[in-house]
């Protein structure tokens, strides 16, 4: 269930123990897919690993805004420090916790926060404030599909979940102006801080590649990693009490 659109007396009866937190960004993915591409998908693929679980896990409120400054020279584009990420992120699940929702999930759709997620969701743990993993959708799914940025795999979820969101007369566009991977390395090194010193557009990969019926394939699977992740830290909460 989605814990908005509960009311207080929905959640106490509801007795529920696991929460999906879905964590995004409001970034540029190039001139075709919105700025809240991350945050869209985190909470598709979110709702529908509840649907896997068949309810049991309450959804919460999506994070939109994440950490991005690479992202910054384009237009809409909006950030908070890792510092600032880090304290709500926490402080939503110590919020989670204090009413039991505490074998907690962040669902996170943009890989500027994958560090961030890691180091917090360790410490609420340690502390024993709640059983909380990280999980990126895209770090799993088809290898058919590069990741990319504003790519293939982005571009096809949000075709099925969200199609009206995907401007597809400037799909061709986006591909012509994109960087084949990302960064500018040498040895090794990426010399390249901001997405915009190896991309005029943003994008990174081919929007082109990937259509609705590969999203729908896309989010079924990572439903079903979530579900699997969600039911292990619930049996390994249970065990550890």
């Amino acid at each position: 269930m989605r814990l908005a659109e509960q009311t207080w007396t929905d959640v106490a009866e509801a007795d529920a123990r696991l929460a999906f937190l879905p964590t995004g960004s409001t970034e540029q993915h190039g001139p075709h897919a919105p700025l809240g591409t991350d945050a869209t998908t985190a909470e598709a693929v979110a709702e529908a690993g509840a649907a896997v679980l068949d309810g049991d896990a309450v959804v919460a409120p999506t994070i939109p805004v994440g950490i991005a400054e690479e992202h910054r020279s384009f237009d809409g584009t909006l950030w908070v420090t890792p510092d600032t990420f880090r304290r709500y992120v926490r402080e939503v699940i110590e919020s989670l916790a204090y009413h039991d929702l505490d074998r907690v999930v962040v669902v996170n759709g943009h890989g500027g926060n994958v560090d961030a997620l890691e180091e917090v969701c360790a410490r609420v743990t340690r502390d024993g404030t709640a059983r909380a993993v990280p999980f990126t959708w895209f770090a799993g799914g088809s290898p058919d599909l590069p990741m990319g940025h504003g790519g293939a795999r982005e571009t096809a979820l949000l075709r099925h979940v969200a199609p009206d969101l995907v401007r597809e007369d400037r799909v061709e566009a986006a591909r012509e102006g994109a960087a084949d991977r990302w960064g500018e390395w040498v040895a090794g090194v990426n010399l390249a801080y901001d997405s915009d010193e190896f991309s005029g557009n943003g994008v990174v990969g081919d929007p082109g590649a990937g259509s609705a019926a590969d999203g729908e394939a896309l989010l079924a699977a990572a439903a079903e990693r979530l579900a699997a992740v969600a039911t292990a830290v619930d049996e390994r909460a249970e065990r550890n009490g």
